[in-house]
């Protein structure tokens, strides 16, 4: 058995890292709230604009201005791996990097990938494999619908430009503090509606179709990569929230179990005190 001195440090580590973890739980619970507000007032737009933008794709042909609804030989493929800038969040981060790990082993092996890394997990990750095209992990440090239109701007001029056949987002959609839903995305090429209730209905353009395509197409694409981005800054939160809490849970758990044994350790300690005094004196009297 450990002795007393010992016993007393572990308690002493233990409960530090209690308090530690303590703190960031609450740290996370306090941008939870702000993150999960902001991403829940920004879904029902995001949603509507791309049942607009696939609606008006599916009505558009060649000649119309739908460059980015144009259906090549996939050759080439940008993944945009979204994640956190730092650990401590669980299978966060690992989720998305198997995730990715998985969609170029299985589809496609063989064509030449590269990954747009958003956190600097996703960066370190393939950095590895020598596939990262960019890094823009420093969006998280003023995270704005203008930063992210920035990445989203550079990612169309190369699909148009033909650096990539194919665009995919891969990240943490956020449904609850406890639960993190990895997402796969076609981003790019546009997918048209695929609903047959909606593929008849007669639009009236206005001002003309080119003008809309030209518009409402750039936005949106803008806006469903920062929804993304939102997605999973909150996720992250929720992740490292659901961490912590678990965390301090087995802290506490192990400072009790470590309580217990030292006062063991102590009342076997005082025993044998007794013990020996007892003998000590028995052995005089004789």
């Amino acid at each position: 058995m450990a002795n007393l001195k010992e016993i007393r440090n572990r308690i002493s580590s233990v409960s530090s890292t209690m308090q530690i973890t303590s703190a960031m739980k609450m740290v996370s619970a306090a941008k939870l709230k702000k993150a999960q507000d902001a991403i829940t007032a920004m879904r029902p737009y995001s949603n509507k604009l791309t049942e607009l933008l696939q609606a008006l794709s599916a009505t558009l042909d060649a000649g119309s201005g739908g460059k980015f609804a144009e259906q090549r030989e996939i050759n080439k493929v940008l993944i945009v791996a979204i994640t956190s800038n730092r650990g401590l969040c669980g299978a966060f981060n690992s989720n998305i990097i198997k995730q990715v790990n998985s969609i170029i082993d299985e589809s496609y092996k063989g064509k030449q990938v590269s990954v747009l890394a958003i956190g600097k997990k996703a960066n370190d990750a393939f950095s590895k494999k020598g596939i990262v095209l960019a890094n823009e992990s420093d969006v998280y440090d003023d995270l704005t619908f203008d930063n992210v239109a920035t990445i989203a701007q550079m990612i169309m001029d190369q699909f148009v430009a033909g650096d990539f056949d194919k665009v995919e987002l891969v990240y943490n959609s956020f449904k609850n503090a406890a639960t993190q839903i990895v997402m796969t995305e076609q981003y790019l090429p546009i997918e048209p509606e695929m609903d047959e209730g909606n593929a008849n209905l007669d639009y009236i353009f206005e001002p003309n179709k080119e003008t809309i395509v030209e518009t409402l197409i750039p936005k949106s694409l803008k806006t469903q990569l920062y929804k993304a981005v939102r997605d999973s800054f909150a996720s992250e939160h929720g992740a490292r929230m659901t961490a912590m809490h678990k965390a301090t849970d087995n802290a506490k758990e192990l400072r009790d179990q470590l309580k217990l044994t030292y006062n063991k350790a102590r009342q076997a300690a005082i025993t044998n005190e007794i013990l020996e005094i007892v003998g000590g004196a028995e052995a005089l009297n004789n």
